[in-house]
């Protein structure tokens, strides 16, 4: 990022952050203490939620505020759970009721849900609240369905600008490894995807089992969110610089776009990647039994050796106690990765949206609920976890001081994944068992509160002061680098992939029903592929794959998805050239 780059990002940031906190401050009055008296009649919601990875009612701490401030309870309905997915959406859409609250993708069937009847305008309920702050990014999502209604308000909103990255001191994606174990077998040089083949294997010969004496893998993969193709087979491509859409693999810097059922495509290669690891004893037996909550709590255990995401290993395994030993994940450089970092989202991220259903008994006190979820309280308390989220509720976690937001001493403990005892007064049970399992962030957790500190507690100057455990000063030696950030930006190793919004047209019946067929011949044979018996299995079973997605009309769903990725590049082509020029 060149200097002169960097003033002009400072000066946009500037502007937005002096709007937000204007616009900030003439909304506060509408964030003032709701106590349940306002809602007299109980309530139970059904959340139908495509991204949530738990099922049933919320529990803990945040259903306590929930309950307190709304008299409400959220039954969380998640295909990804059910094993549902698609079909699930589908069936309950034609059965003429999603949910009474709504979170899924509206890249392109908002215009459906309308036209359907299953979700409400909310304009109405929403007209003087807070929320409408973001009234820009929400018209920009709901105006090719209706120039004055709301049906849905777009997640992940910004107030800066598409080239600033979105992630704190962690990127979204990358190589975490166990850094204990790595540095202990040598701290062995990796200049491609496929040199972390044996050093993990030698990091396992060094750590074969956890203190229970369970086996240790260092991948232990999941199903549950497979779509158009295996999604961990997904997930190393984002070390290079790629994004999915539909069926292809494409560069963000709109250099390279990949069918993956191309044999040379990066889809390919780390199919391949996977089955060599499995060949070695790498990949945890388990793996196509697995969700994701499995893989968190095998992450946890210590018994895996690599994350995709600082979110799964770093949030999971490094505890006050493990990183005071020193052991713990850790960015672990690969030569010629090139990470893609999320770029801020202006006008929000329309593939992932929140919504109320035509059903709901109380439309408006759902609108009050996502009107608080956009407020800094709700932003506070429902994107909070460790190392990617903020620090929860003000008062039980954290408090504001002369000097700024600190963590407090139960804080500490919290969000360091001890998983400590919650006070009575704050809903009682465990920490951990009170996140809010909505897995929807509403707001840019970089962008500055009112309080004029960033969502992310990671960036607070008081908790830099105090995070310098035993691991993190190793690697901050080794590494040269404050974070990881700081590593990518000072090697050049990331590319930004510009935050814009982009909604593609409806797909017709033909389309959804041929990828809905192709995906699931793709997502089948990939994990077929990585557990093959030997690598003849695996070329034979590769070509069964390609041949068998072919013959369902692949290539028509290709050429689709071709079209909207390149008409998406263009305008963040656009978007670009409008900050730099």
């Amino acid at each position: 990022m060149t200097s002169k780059f960097r003033r002009l990002l400072s000066v946009l940031i500037l502007f937005c952050l002096t709007a937000a906190i204007m616009q900030y401050g003439a909304a506060s009055s509408s964030y003032a203490f709701r106590s349940s008296s306002r809602y007299k009649k109980p309530l139970t919601i059904d959340v139908f939620d495509s991204l949530a990875n738990y099922q049933g009612l919320q529990s803990g701490w945040f259903a306590h505020i929930v309950q307190d401030k709304f008299n409400m309870k959220l039954n969380i309905i998640a295909p990804n759970i059910t094993g549902g997915g698609n079909t699930m959406y589908q069936t309950r859409a034609a059965a003429g009721e999603l949910g009474d609250l709504i979170v899924c993708d509206a890249n392109s069937n908002l215009e459906d849900l309308v036209t359907a009847g299953l979700i409400i305008d909310m304009s109405q309920y929403l007209e003087g609240k807070g929320i409408m702050r973001y009234e820009t990014a929400i018209r920009a999502l709901n105006d090719p369905v209706s120039d004055t209604a709301i049906y849905a308000v777009p997640a992940e909103i910004s107030l800066k600008n598409c080239m600033e990255p979105s992630e704190n001191d962690e990127p979204i994606f990358g190589p975490y490894m166990r850094y204990d174990l790595y540095t202990a077998v040598g701290s062995p040089k990796m200049n491609t995807l496929e040199d972390m083949l044996p050093v993990l294997k030698q990091m396992q010969e060094l750590s074969p089992v956890n203190n229970s004496g369970k086996p240790v893998y260092a991948f232990s993969l999941f199903a549950d969110w497979d779509g158009n193709l295996m999604n961990a087979a997904k997930q190393p491509a984002c070390f290079y610089g790629y994004e999915e859409y539909g069926f292809v693999l494409y560069k963000v810097d709109n250099s390279e776009y990949q069918s993956i059922l191309d044999t040379d495509s990066i889809y390919q290669r780390i199919l391949k990647f996977y089955f060599d690891a499995n060949q070695m004893g790498l990949i945890d037996p388990e793996s196509p039994n697995l969700k994701y909550m499995d893989v968190y709590d095998k992450c946890a255990d210590g018994t895996v050796l690599f994350s995709p995401w600082p979110w799964l290993g770093k949030s999971a395994y490094n505890t006050v106690e493990h990183t005071s030993n020193g052991q713990g994940f850790m960015l672990v450089p690969i030569d010629d990765m090139q990470i893609m970092l999320k770029g801020c989202q202006p006008m929000g991220d329309a593939g992932k949206v929140i919504a109320i259903g035509s059903g709901a008994e109380d439309p408006k006190r759902l609108a009050d609920f996502i009107d608080w979820l956009y407020s800094p309280e709700g932003i506070y308390a429902n994107s909070s976890q460790p190392v990617t989220g903020t620090a929860g509720p003000e008062g039980l976690t954290w408090n504001m001081t002369d000097e700024g937001p600190v963590i407090t001493e139960y804080g500490i403990h919290a969000l360091s994944n001890e998983n400590p005892a919650v006070p009575e007064e704050w809903g009682g049970g465990t920490w951990n068992a009170g996140y809010s399992m909505l897995n929807f962030t509403t707001v840019a957790l970089t962008d500055t509160a009112p309080n004029g500190y960033p969502y992310f507690y990671t960036l607070w100057d008081s908790y830099k002061q105090d995070a310098g455990t035993p691991l993190d000063i190793r690697w901050q030696k080794d590494m040269q680098a404050e974070t990881s950030l700081d590593y990518l930006f000072s090697h050049g190793q990331y590319i930004v992939c510009p935050g814009i919004l982009y909604r593609a047209p409806a797909e017709s019946s033909e389309i959804a029903t041929l990828r809905s067929q192709c995906r699931n011949v793709i997502v089948d044979y990939s994990w077929k592929m990585i557990f093959a018996k030997d690598e003849a299995a695996f070329y034979s079973l590769q070509k069964e794959m390609q041949n068998a997605a072919l013959s369902l009309g692949y290539e028509h769903v290709l050429s689709w998805d071709m079209r909207n990725v390149k008409a998406q590049s263009a305008l963040r082509e656009e978007a670009v050239a409008a900050i730099t020029n």
